[in-house]
């Protein structure tokens, strides 16, 4: 076989077998290097070569030889065409192929490649596309196909040589970004360099300059990085990167010239990347802290000072080259007081402002589909006649393609044309109006639901197949799907397409959605004023089977509370609109409101006695069920909706306050006494409205939701009162501050208030009404410890004590008895009995640190619980004669029997203790949340300062007298222990400062 190089007319001699080769040729290779193709000339069989030809010595004996071979080719051609087709041999059959040099990359993965199979007949076009299809693939360095010939067939012999594979890759000398953030900024260029990836020298190079410039956009302008390959037997290679960093260089002085209009503060302020840090609008602390020096946003910022002048009506305002100059830091750091080093960058942007202009009017052509021109213009929120305003007007524009997409008009496009009137100043734009074609909806595909039913997302859909597209709608039905938290939250601008047909008007719509774990199991702990120490474990599914149905189990154990719940919600009733759920509770509850304050005196029986029959202490067992059903208001996001609720409670009391309190208080329709304190049933129903326009159910950047209830109780039971309450959360992100620049951040803000009134001669029930603290409301309190307080009269027996300490017997002929003599004394006890008032307020500034898993709060939180209708805290006729009917005191007693007294009528109506009503309390601290990936719920940890908080200190009011006492010794020692106990100074004082975890949201 003989072989010639075309491209450069010499011949490359004879060899057997046949080769393919890319990048490493043999003799006979159909392939250079260069790529060059190289044909072989084949004289008589393949399996026996000829002699090898010789070069011709001159050109006279080359044509010659040339002109004699076509001579007896014409000559002896048409008599050996018979002949030579007799004697032409079969075609030749591949019998195998076989493949050498892999390592990595399977023989399945590399035959699957070829066009050649075995049994095929041998091809050689067919191998070059062979080749070809190999050397594509980008996996090997080298690829070589060699035939062979066998008494069988042909043998394809196929040799490879894999790329390297990357096994280690350092990053030596690199401080001021992370590796993590290096990866980053790779998926963001699509650089493609990783561990296990193949080693390829083009992708090396990209990844110096995406270093290159991540390192300049932190300071590091003259970093310098040189790789370092090393070869990793036996087909493995490490990739060392080795940066020298330099000298951080931050941003100087930004001066400017040519402004006379604007002062250079202004200007420097609309500079969101270099501008330094400080205090914005203040004329000592603009300067404090330098930004990092980024060349490539120093277009950018030149850009937005020209838009600051364009914003006050400079419409034909410019800006030249900014001129930079390096220098030495210099000077002494304020913090540390030693010389700085580093590089400044001192910048000076020229300015050229020109004449300054006025709105002059804006019309509009090609509208057919709105002819009128009034509404297209009041979407610009400009008045003619006023300064011009580029960002404005810019807005307008925004206005207006929104406004022709939510009529079907996808591919719209306004096109102003200033017209200029340098005599009377002003500037005219005349908008063309491209409509294009109106589409309709033609198909909405979902992707990426497994679970979740097509027909659940569907429903929630404010757009529907064969309407005419708008994009509004479109918008809004995202947002009532993120409010679902089915999914991760969706963007309208990523997660979802439009493929149009604009021949029939169409458009397709598909959104890809990625579904979050639909059960959360929640296990919460922690010690509180309320339910003490506790441990509690919730499970939720909030996609049942995936039909949008929701399954809550609740269960909590605590030495002060216990709670079971178990409920369940399904959003759509017969495929109507109708969401239906219920919930059956069974909860008890301990409240003992003495770790609220101290009560001074001494220890002895007299002091214990005292101290616990002043003090709230009871406990309250629960068990109800709670039914509910609301609809949506159709086009909207808002919903009414109706709620009914029976409860039965029990309340236990512990102290003579709480007793009394309970007993006597008005709230049970006539019932008094000790029966008063058992079966309370309760029997309300509910009336909602609300609306909920935010873009998340968790951790929610934008939107606002309002709730409205008014429960009324008294339809039957025992109780009658209602109770309203209102709520307003909105979240906002923040654009344009020193902090945050790009919207990540967001500042949150609740305000609630709600007020409880009984009705038909009954007072609202003591635990209806409202204690607040704790991590919903006011974070730096305990629980139900933010309250009003008021005196509670009650009737307590007090010992009558010898001056030694000891008691006095009633029979001191048998002092095995031990039977005191007691005296009935009048006192008042302190007790939180809640506020009739409530209004809550709550503000947060959330700053992302990985996502929305992990977050840092900055929260400030005001309460307010007040009793204003004093009305509320009223005793029935009954209650006040249990406790004015006994006679207090013990004048004389005889034979162990007290003899005498007299009567004490208190007052009907609850008085609060001065100081303590009216009293704001606020906390505020920082916050850590973070979303716990297995039981899909926040955990927090928080520290609370409460500047605002109720640190008081007062005298109770004294009813006891000398006379109350018999004379003698024991009369008048026990008579001054009663006024050292009851008389005594009150303290009430709450913590000035919290620490705190806790599985759960405030707002």
């Amino acid at each position: 076989m003989t072989v010639l190089d075309l491209k450069h007319g010499r011949e490359l001699g004879t060899h057997s077998p046949v080769t393919y080769n890319r990048l490493f040729p043999t003799s006979g290779s159909i392939f250079s290097s260069e790529g060059v193709p190289i044909f072989p000339v084949m004289q008589g069989s393949a399996s026996s070569p000829t002699e090898q030809q010789q070069p011709a010595c001159g050109l006279l004996r080359r044509a010659l030889k040339y002109f004699v071979f076509l001579l007896l080719c014409f000559t002896f051609l048409p008599a050996s065409l018979p002949a030579r087709a007799q004697q032409q041999q079969p075609q030749q059959v591949i019998t195998s192929i076989r493949v050498i040099g892999n390592r990595r990359i399977p023989k399945e993965t590399i035959l699957a490649r070829l066009f050649s199979h075995e049994n095929d007949t041998y091809d050689p076009q067919t191998v070059e596309r062979d080749f070809n299809s190999l050397w594509n693939t980008g996996y090997f360095e080298d690829v070589r196909i060699e035939k062979e010939d066998s008494p069988k067939g042909v043998i394809l012999d196929i040799y490879v040589r894999e790329k390297p594979t990357i096994r280690e890759i350092n990053y030596k000398g690199l401080n001021s970004v992370t590796q993590s953030d290096v990866l980053d900024r790779y998926k963001k260029e699509k650089v493609g360099l990783s561990i296990e990836s193949q080693y390829d020298p083009t992708r090396i190079a990209r990844a110096v300059t995406v270093l290159h410039e991540l390192l300049a956009e932190h300071g590091h302008q003259f970093a310098t990085i040189k790789t370092d390959v090393k070869t990793i037997p036996p087909a493995s290679v490490q990739v060392n990167f080795n940066i020298k960093e330099g000298p951080k260089v931050k941003v100087g002085n930004i001066t400017f010239t040519g402004n006379r209009h604007l002062s250079s503060r202004v200007l420097r302020e609309s500079m969101r990347n270099l501008r330094p840090i400080g205090i914005p609008h203040s004329l000592i602390f603009e300067n404090l802290f330098a930004k990092t020096y980024d060349a490539s946003k120093l277009e950018e910022d030149a850009e937005r000072v020209r838009q600051a002048y364009r914003d006050k009506g400079y419409f034909r305002a410019s800006t030249g080259d900014p001129v930079t100059r390096i220098r030495n830091e210099g000077g002494l750091s304020f913090l540390t007081f030693r010389p700085r080093r580093g590089k400044r960058i001192d910048i000076r942007i020229p300015v050229e402002e020109g004449e300054r202009y006025r709105l002059g009017t804006i019309t509009f052509t090609g509208n057919k589909a709105v002819s009128n021109p009034r509404a297209l213009r009041a979407q610009f929120n400009m008045k003619d006649g006023s300064w011009f305003d580029a960002t404005a007007f810019g807005k307008g524009l925004q206005n207006l393609q929104k406004a022709y997409g939510q009529l079907g008009y996808i591919n719209f496009t306004p096109v102003p044309e200033p017209k200029v009137d340098d005599v009377k100043h002003t500037i005219s734009f005349v908008v063309n109006v491209d409509e294009g074609k109106q589409f309709y909806v033609s198909r909405i595909e979902f992707q990426g639901n497994t679970v979740t039913r097509d027909f659940v997302i569907r429903r929630e859909l404010a757009l529907e197949e064969g309407q005419v597209y708008n994009s509004h709608l479109w918008e809004l039905s995202i947002m009532r799907l993120n409010q679902l938290d089915y999914f991760d939250p969706l963007k309208v601008d990523q997660d979802s397409e439009t493929h149009q047909n604009a021949e029939n008007g169409t458009v397709d719509l598909l959104l890809k959605v990625h579904e979050k774990g639909k059960n959360s199991i929640g296990l919460n702990g922690g010690v509180s004023g309320l339910s003490g120490s506790f441990l509690g474990l919730n499970y939720q599914t909030n996609n049942f089977l995936g039909l949008g149905e929701t399954l809550t189990l609740q269960a909590q154990a605590g030495d002060l509370a216990r709670n079971l719940t178990f409920g369940f919600t399904e959003p759509y009733l017969h495929n109507k609109p109708l969401q239906v759920g219920f919930q059956v509770f069974a909860s008890k509850t301990d409240y003992n409101s003495s770790k609220a304050y101290n009560l001074t005196g001494s220890s002895d029986t007299n002091a214990n006695n005292a101290t616990n029959s002043l003090i709230q202490n009871y406990n309250q067992s629960q068990t109800g069920v709670n039914v509910s059903a609301s609809y949506p208001i159709r086009h909207s996001f808002k919903r009414v909706g109706v709620t009914y609720s029976l409860n039965r409670s029990t309340v236990t009391t512990f102290s003579g306050a709480s007793q009394t309190l309970f007993q006597t208080l008005a709230f049970r329709s006539g019932i008094q006494g000790q029966n008063a304190l058992e079966g309370i049933v309760s029997s309300q129903i509910g009336l909602t409205y609300s609306w909920n326009k935010l873009n998340a159910s968790y951790q929610p950047t934008s939107g606002s939701e309002f709730t409205s209830n008014l429960q009324v109780a008294g339809i039957w039971g025992s109780v009658r009162y209602l109770q309203p309450l209102v709520e307003f959360k909105q979240f906002h992100p923040v654009r344009g501050l020193h902090l945050d620049n790009n919207g990540r951040n967001v500042i949150g803000y609740r305000v609630q208030a709600a007020y409880i009134q009984g009705f038909s001669g009954d007072v609202a029930p003591p635990f209806q009404r409202f204690y607040m603290g704790g991590d919903s409301d006011v974070r730096g309190f305990d629980i139900r410890s933010v309250t009003p307080y008021t005196f509670v009269p009650t009737r307590v027996l007090f010992n009558l004590s010898n001056p030694d300490g000891s008691c006095v017997q009633r029979d001191p002929t048998n002092p095995q008895t031990n039977q005191c003599v007691q005296v009935p004394l009048p006192v008042f006890g302190t007790v939180s009995a809640g506020g009739d008032t409530m209004f809550n307020a709550n503000v947060e500034y959330r700053i992302p640190l990985i996502g929305r898993t992990a977050a840092l709060e900055l929260f400030d939180d005001f309460g307010l619980s007040m009793s204003l209708n004093h009305g509320q805290l009223q005793q029935s006729p009954e209650g006040a004669d249990s406790l004015n009917a006994p006679l207090y005191g013990c004048p004389n007693y005889v034979n162990g029997a007290c003899v005498g007294g007299q009567q004490i009528k208190f007052p009907t109506t609850l008085s609060t203790i001065p100081g303590t009503n009216v009293v704001p309390r606020m906390s505020i601290g920082p916050q850590i949340s973070v979303m716990m990936p297995i039981i899909n719920a926040p955990f927090r940890i928080y520290y609370a300062y409460n500047p605002m908080r109720l640190n008081h200190s007062f005298l109770g009011e004294n009813l006891i007298t000398r006379s109350m006492f018999p004379a003698g010794g024991a009369g008048d020692y026990s008579y001054a222990q009663a006024q050292q106990l009851y008389g005594s100074l009150y303290v009430l004082r709450e913590p000035a400062k919290t620490f705190r975890l806790t599985v759960s949201t405030t707002f």
